[in-house]
């Protein structure tokens, strides 16, 4: 009995604390039951695959948050990985290649990618650190020029003839003949969130940085070097956002100079439904997770009910507004 009414209560409290996550869950499943494939296989690998790519951006962002920073620029990033990743990742015998280039095994554009990411994200480190411009403006004016080198290196055209080994791993699943299947990028995001939730709870660096966020001239006064620390979570989202767009660029098959954009109000989105709270101090890799989700759930629902695409955006930027509303309530609260 005991046991019950711990459950009860800590359900309760959950539902108070959540209540985005909790009602999209139960209209998700009033959906479910009453719109034909909507539990099924293939749906479900759509839905992973889905938020497999935007969890990754979801973590970059998170440690940006946790510090009571931000980082606008983590959509441009992405999308400028995923082009110069599909420029070097064509075909050699493609027609329409972009750069005069050989073929270039995937695995060394991946490590390209990566480096530019952790290279934009350092960039994005040193600034507010060193100069000590606001993260809002300073990963603002990033987010312009890296769109700018996106234009630069694309020369505005759409990107294609990438090679059949590269789409074909991306998109590769574990299945069988009865229609389970489990995406390769559902093992990505796995790994990934193994990952970053050492780094958060059992290294130096996550205890770093969420002193930071609790009060940053606190940790430092305790002898937390907050310049390293915020220059790595910057350099280390720069790195997630590479990742994605690498991923990314192979899910799609293409790559343009619109891609990623917006990903990034969606990635802070996701983790404030988390529970990664904006104020600083707060969040969790799980929470990340399941922001991520349920936000990819709403869009998947919203498809099946018919919703016009072109209100899509109006229901996602109200979800956001509610989501940090109600964050900045809790804080309030607190105080």
């Amino acid at each position: 009995m005991n046991n019950r009414d711990n459950f009860g209560k800590k359900f309760i409290k959950y539902v108070k604390a959540n209540p985005i996550v909790v009602m999209l869950v139960i209209v998700a499943i009033i959906v479910g039951f009453t719109k034909d494939n909507f539990f099924s296989w293939k749906n479900f690998g759509n839905l992973m695959s889905n938020t497999a790519v935007r969890f990754l951006i979801a973590l970059g962002v998170s440690g940006c948050l946790i510090t009571k920073g931000t980082d606008l620029s983590a959509g441009r990033q992405v999308g400028l990985a995923a082009c110069l990743a599909g420029i070097l990742i064509q075909r050699g015998d493609y027609s329409g290649k972009l750069w005069n280039l050989p073929q270039m095994n995937m695995f060394v554009v991946l490590l390209i990618v990566v480096v530019l990411g952790a290279l934009l994200g350092l960039l994005n480190g040193a600034i507010i650190t060193l100069l000590k411009v606001p993260p809002f403006i300073t990963t603002l004016g990033t987010q312009t020029i890296v769109y700018g080198l996106c234009l630069v290196i694309t020369d505005a055209q759409p990107i294609g003839g990438f090679q059949k080994s590269f789409t074909n791993l991306i998109n590769g699943r574990i299945g069988n003949a009865n229609g389970f299947h489990l995406p390769y990028l559902l093992f990505v995001a796995l790994v990934a969130g193994i990952f970053f939730w050492f780094l958060y709870n059992k290294m130096r660096h996550g205890k770093y940085m969420y002193a930071i966020g609790g009060n940053e001239v606190a940790a430092e006064v305790s002898g937390v070097n907050t310049t390293k620390t915020l220059m790595l979570i910057y350099t280390t989202a720069g790195i997630m956002y590479g990742i994605a767009g690498w991923l990314l660029a192979g899910k799609t098959g293409g790559a343009s100079t619109s891609m990623g954009m917006g990903y990034e109000l969606e990635a802070i989105a996701a983790c404030t439904i988390g529970g990664v709270s904006t104020t600083g101090g707060i969040g969790t890799v799980s929470g990340v997770l399941v922001g991520v989700l349920v936000f990819e759930l709403l869009k998947i629902v919203l498809q099946f009910l018919g919703v016009n695409p072109y209100y899509n955006y109006i229901v996602q930027g109200i979800v956001i507004v509610v989501a940090v509303a109600l964050d900045v309530r809790k804080y309030l609260a607190k105080k």
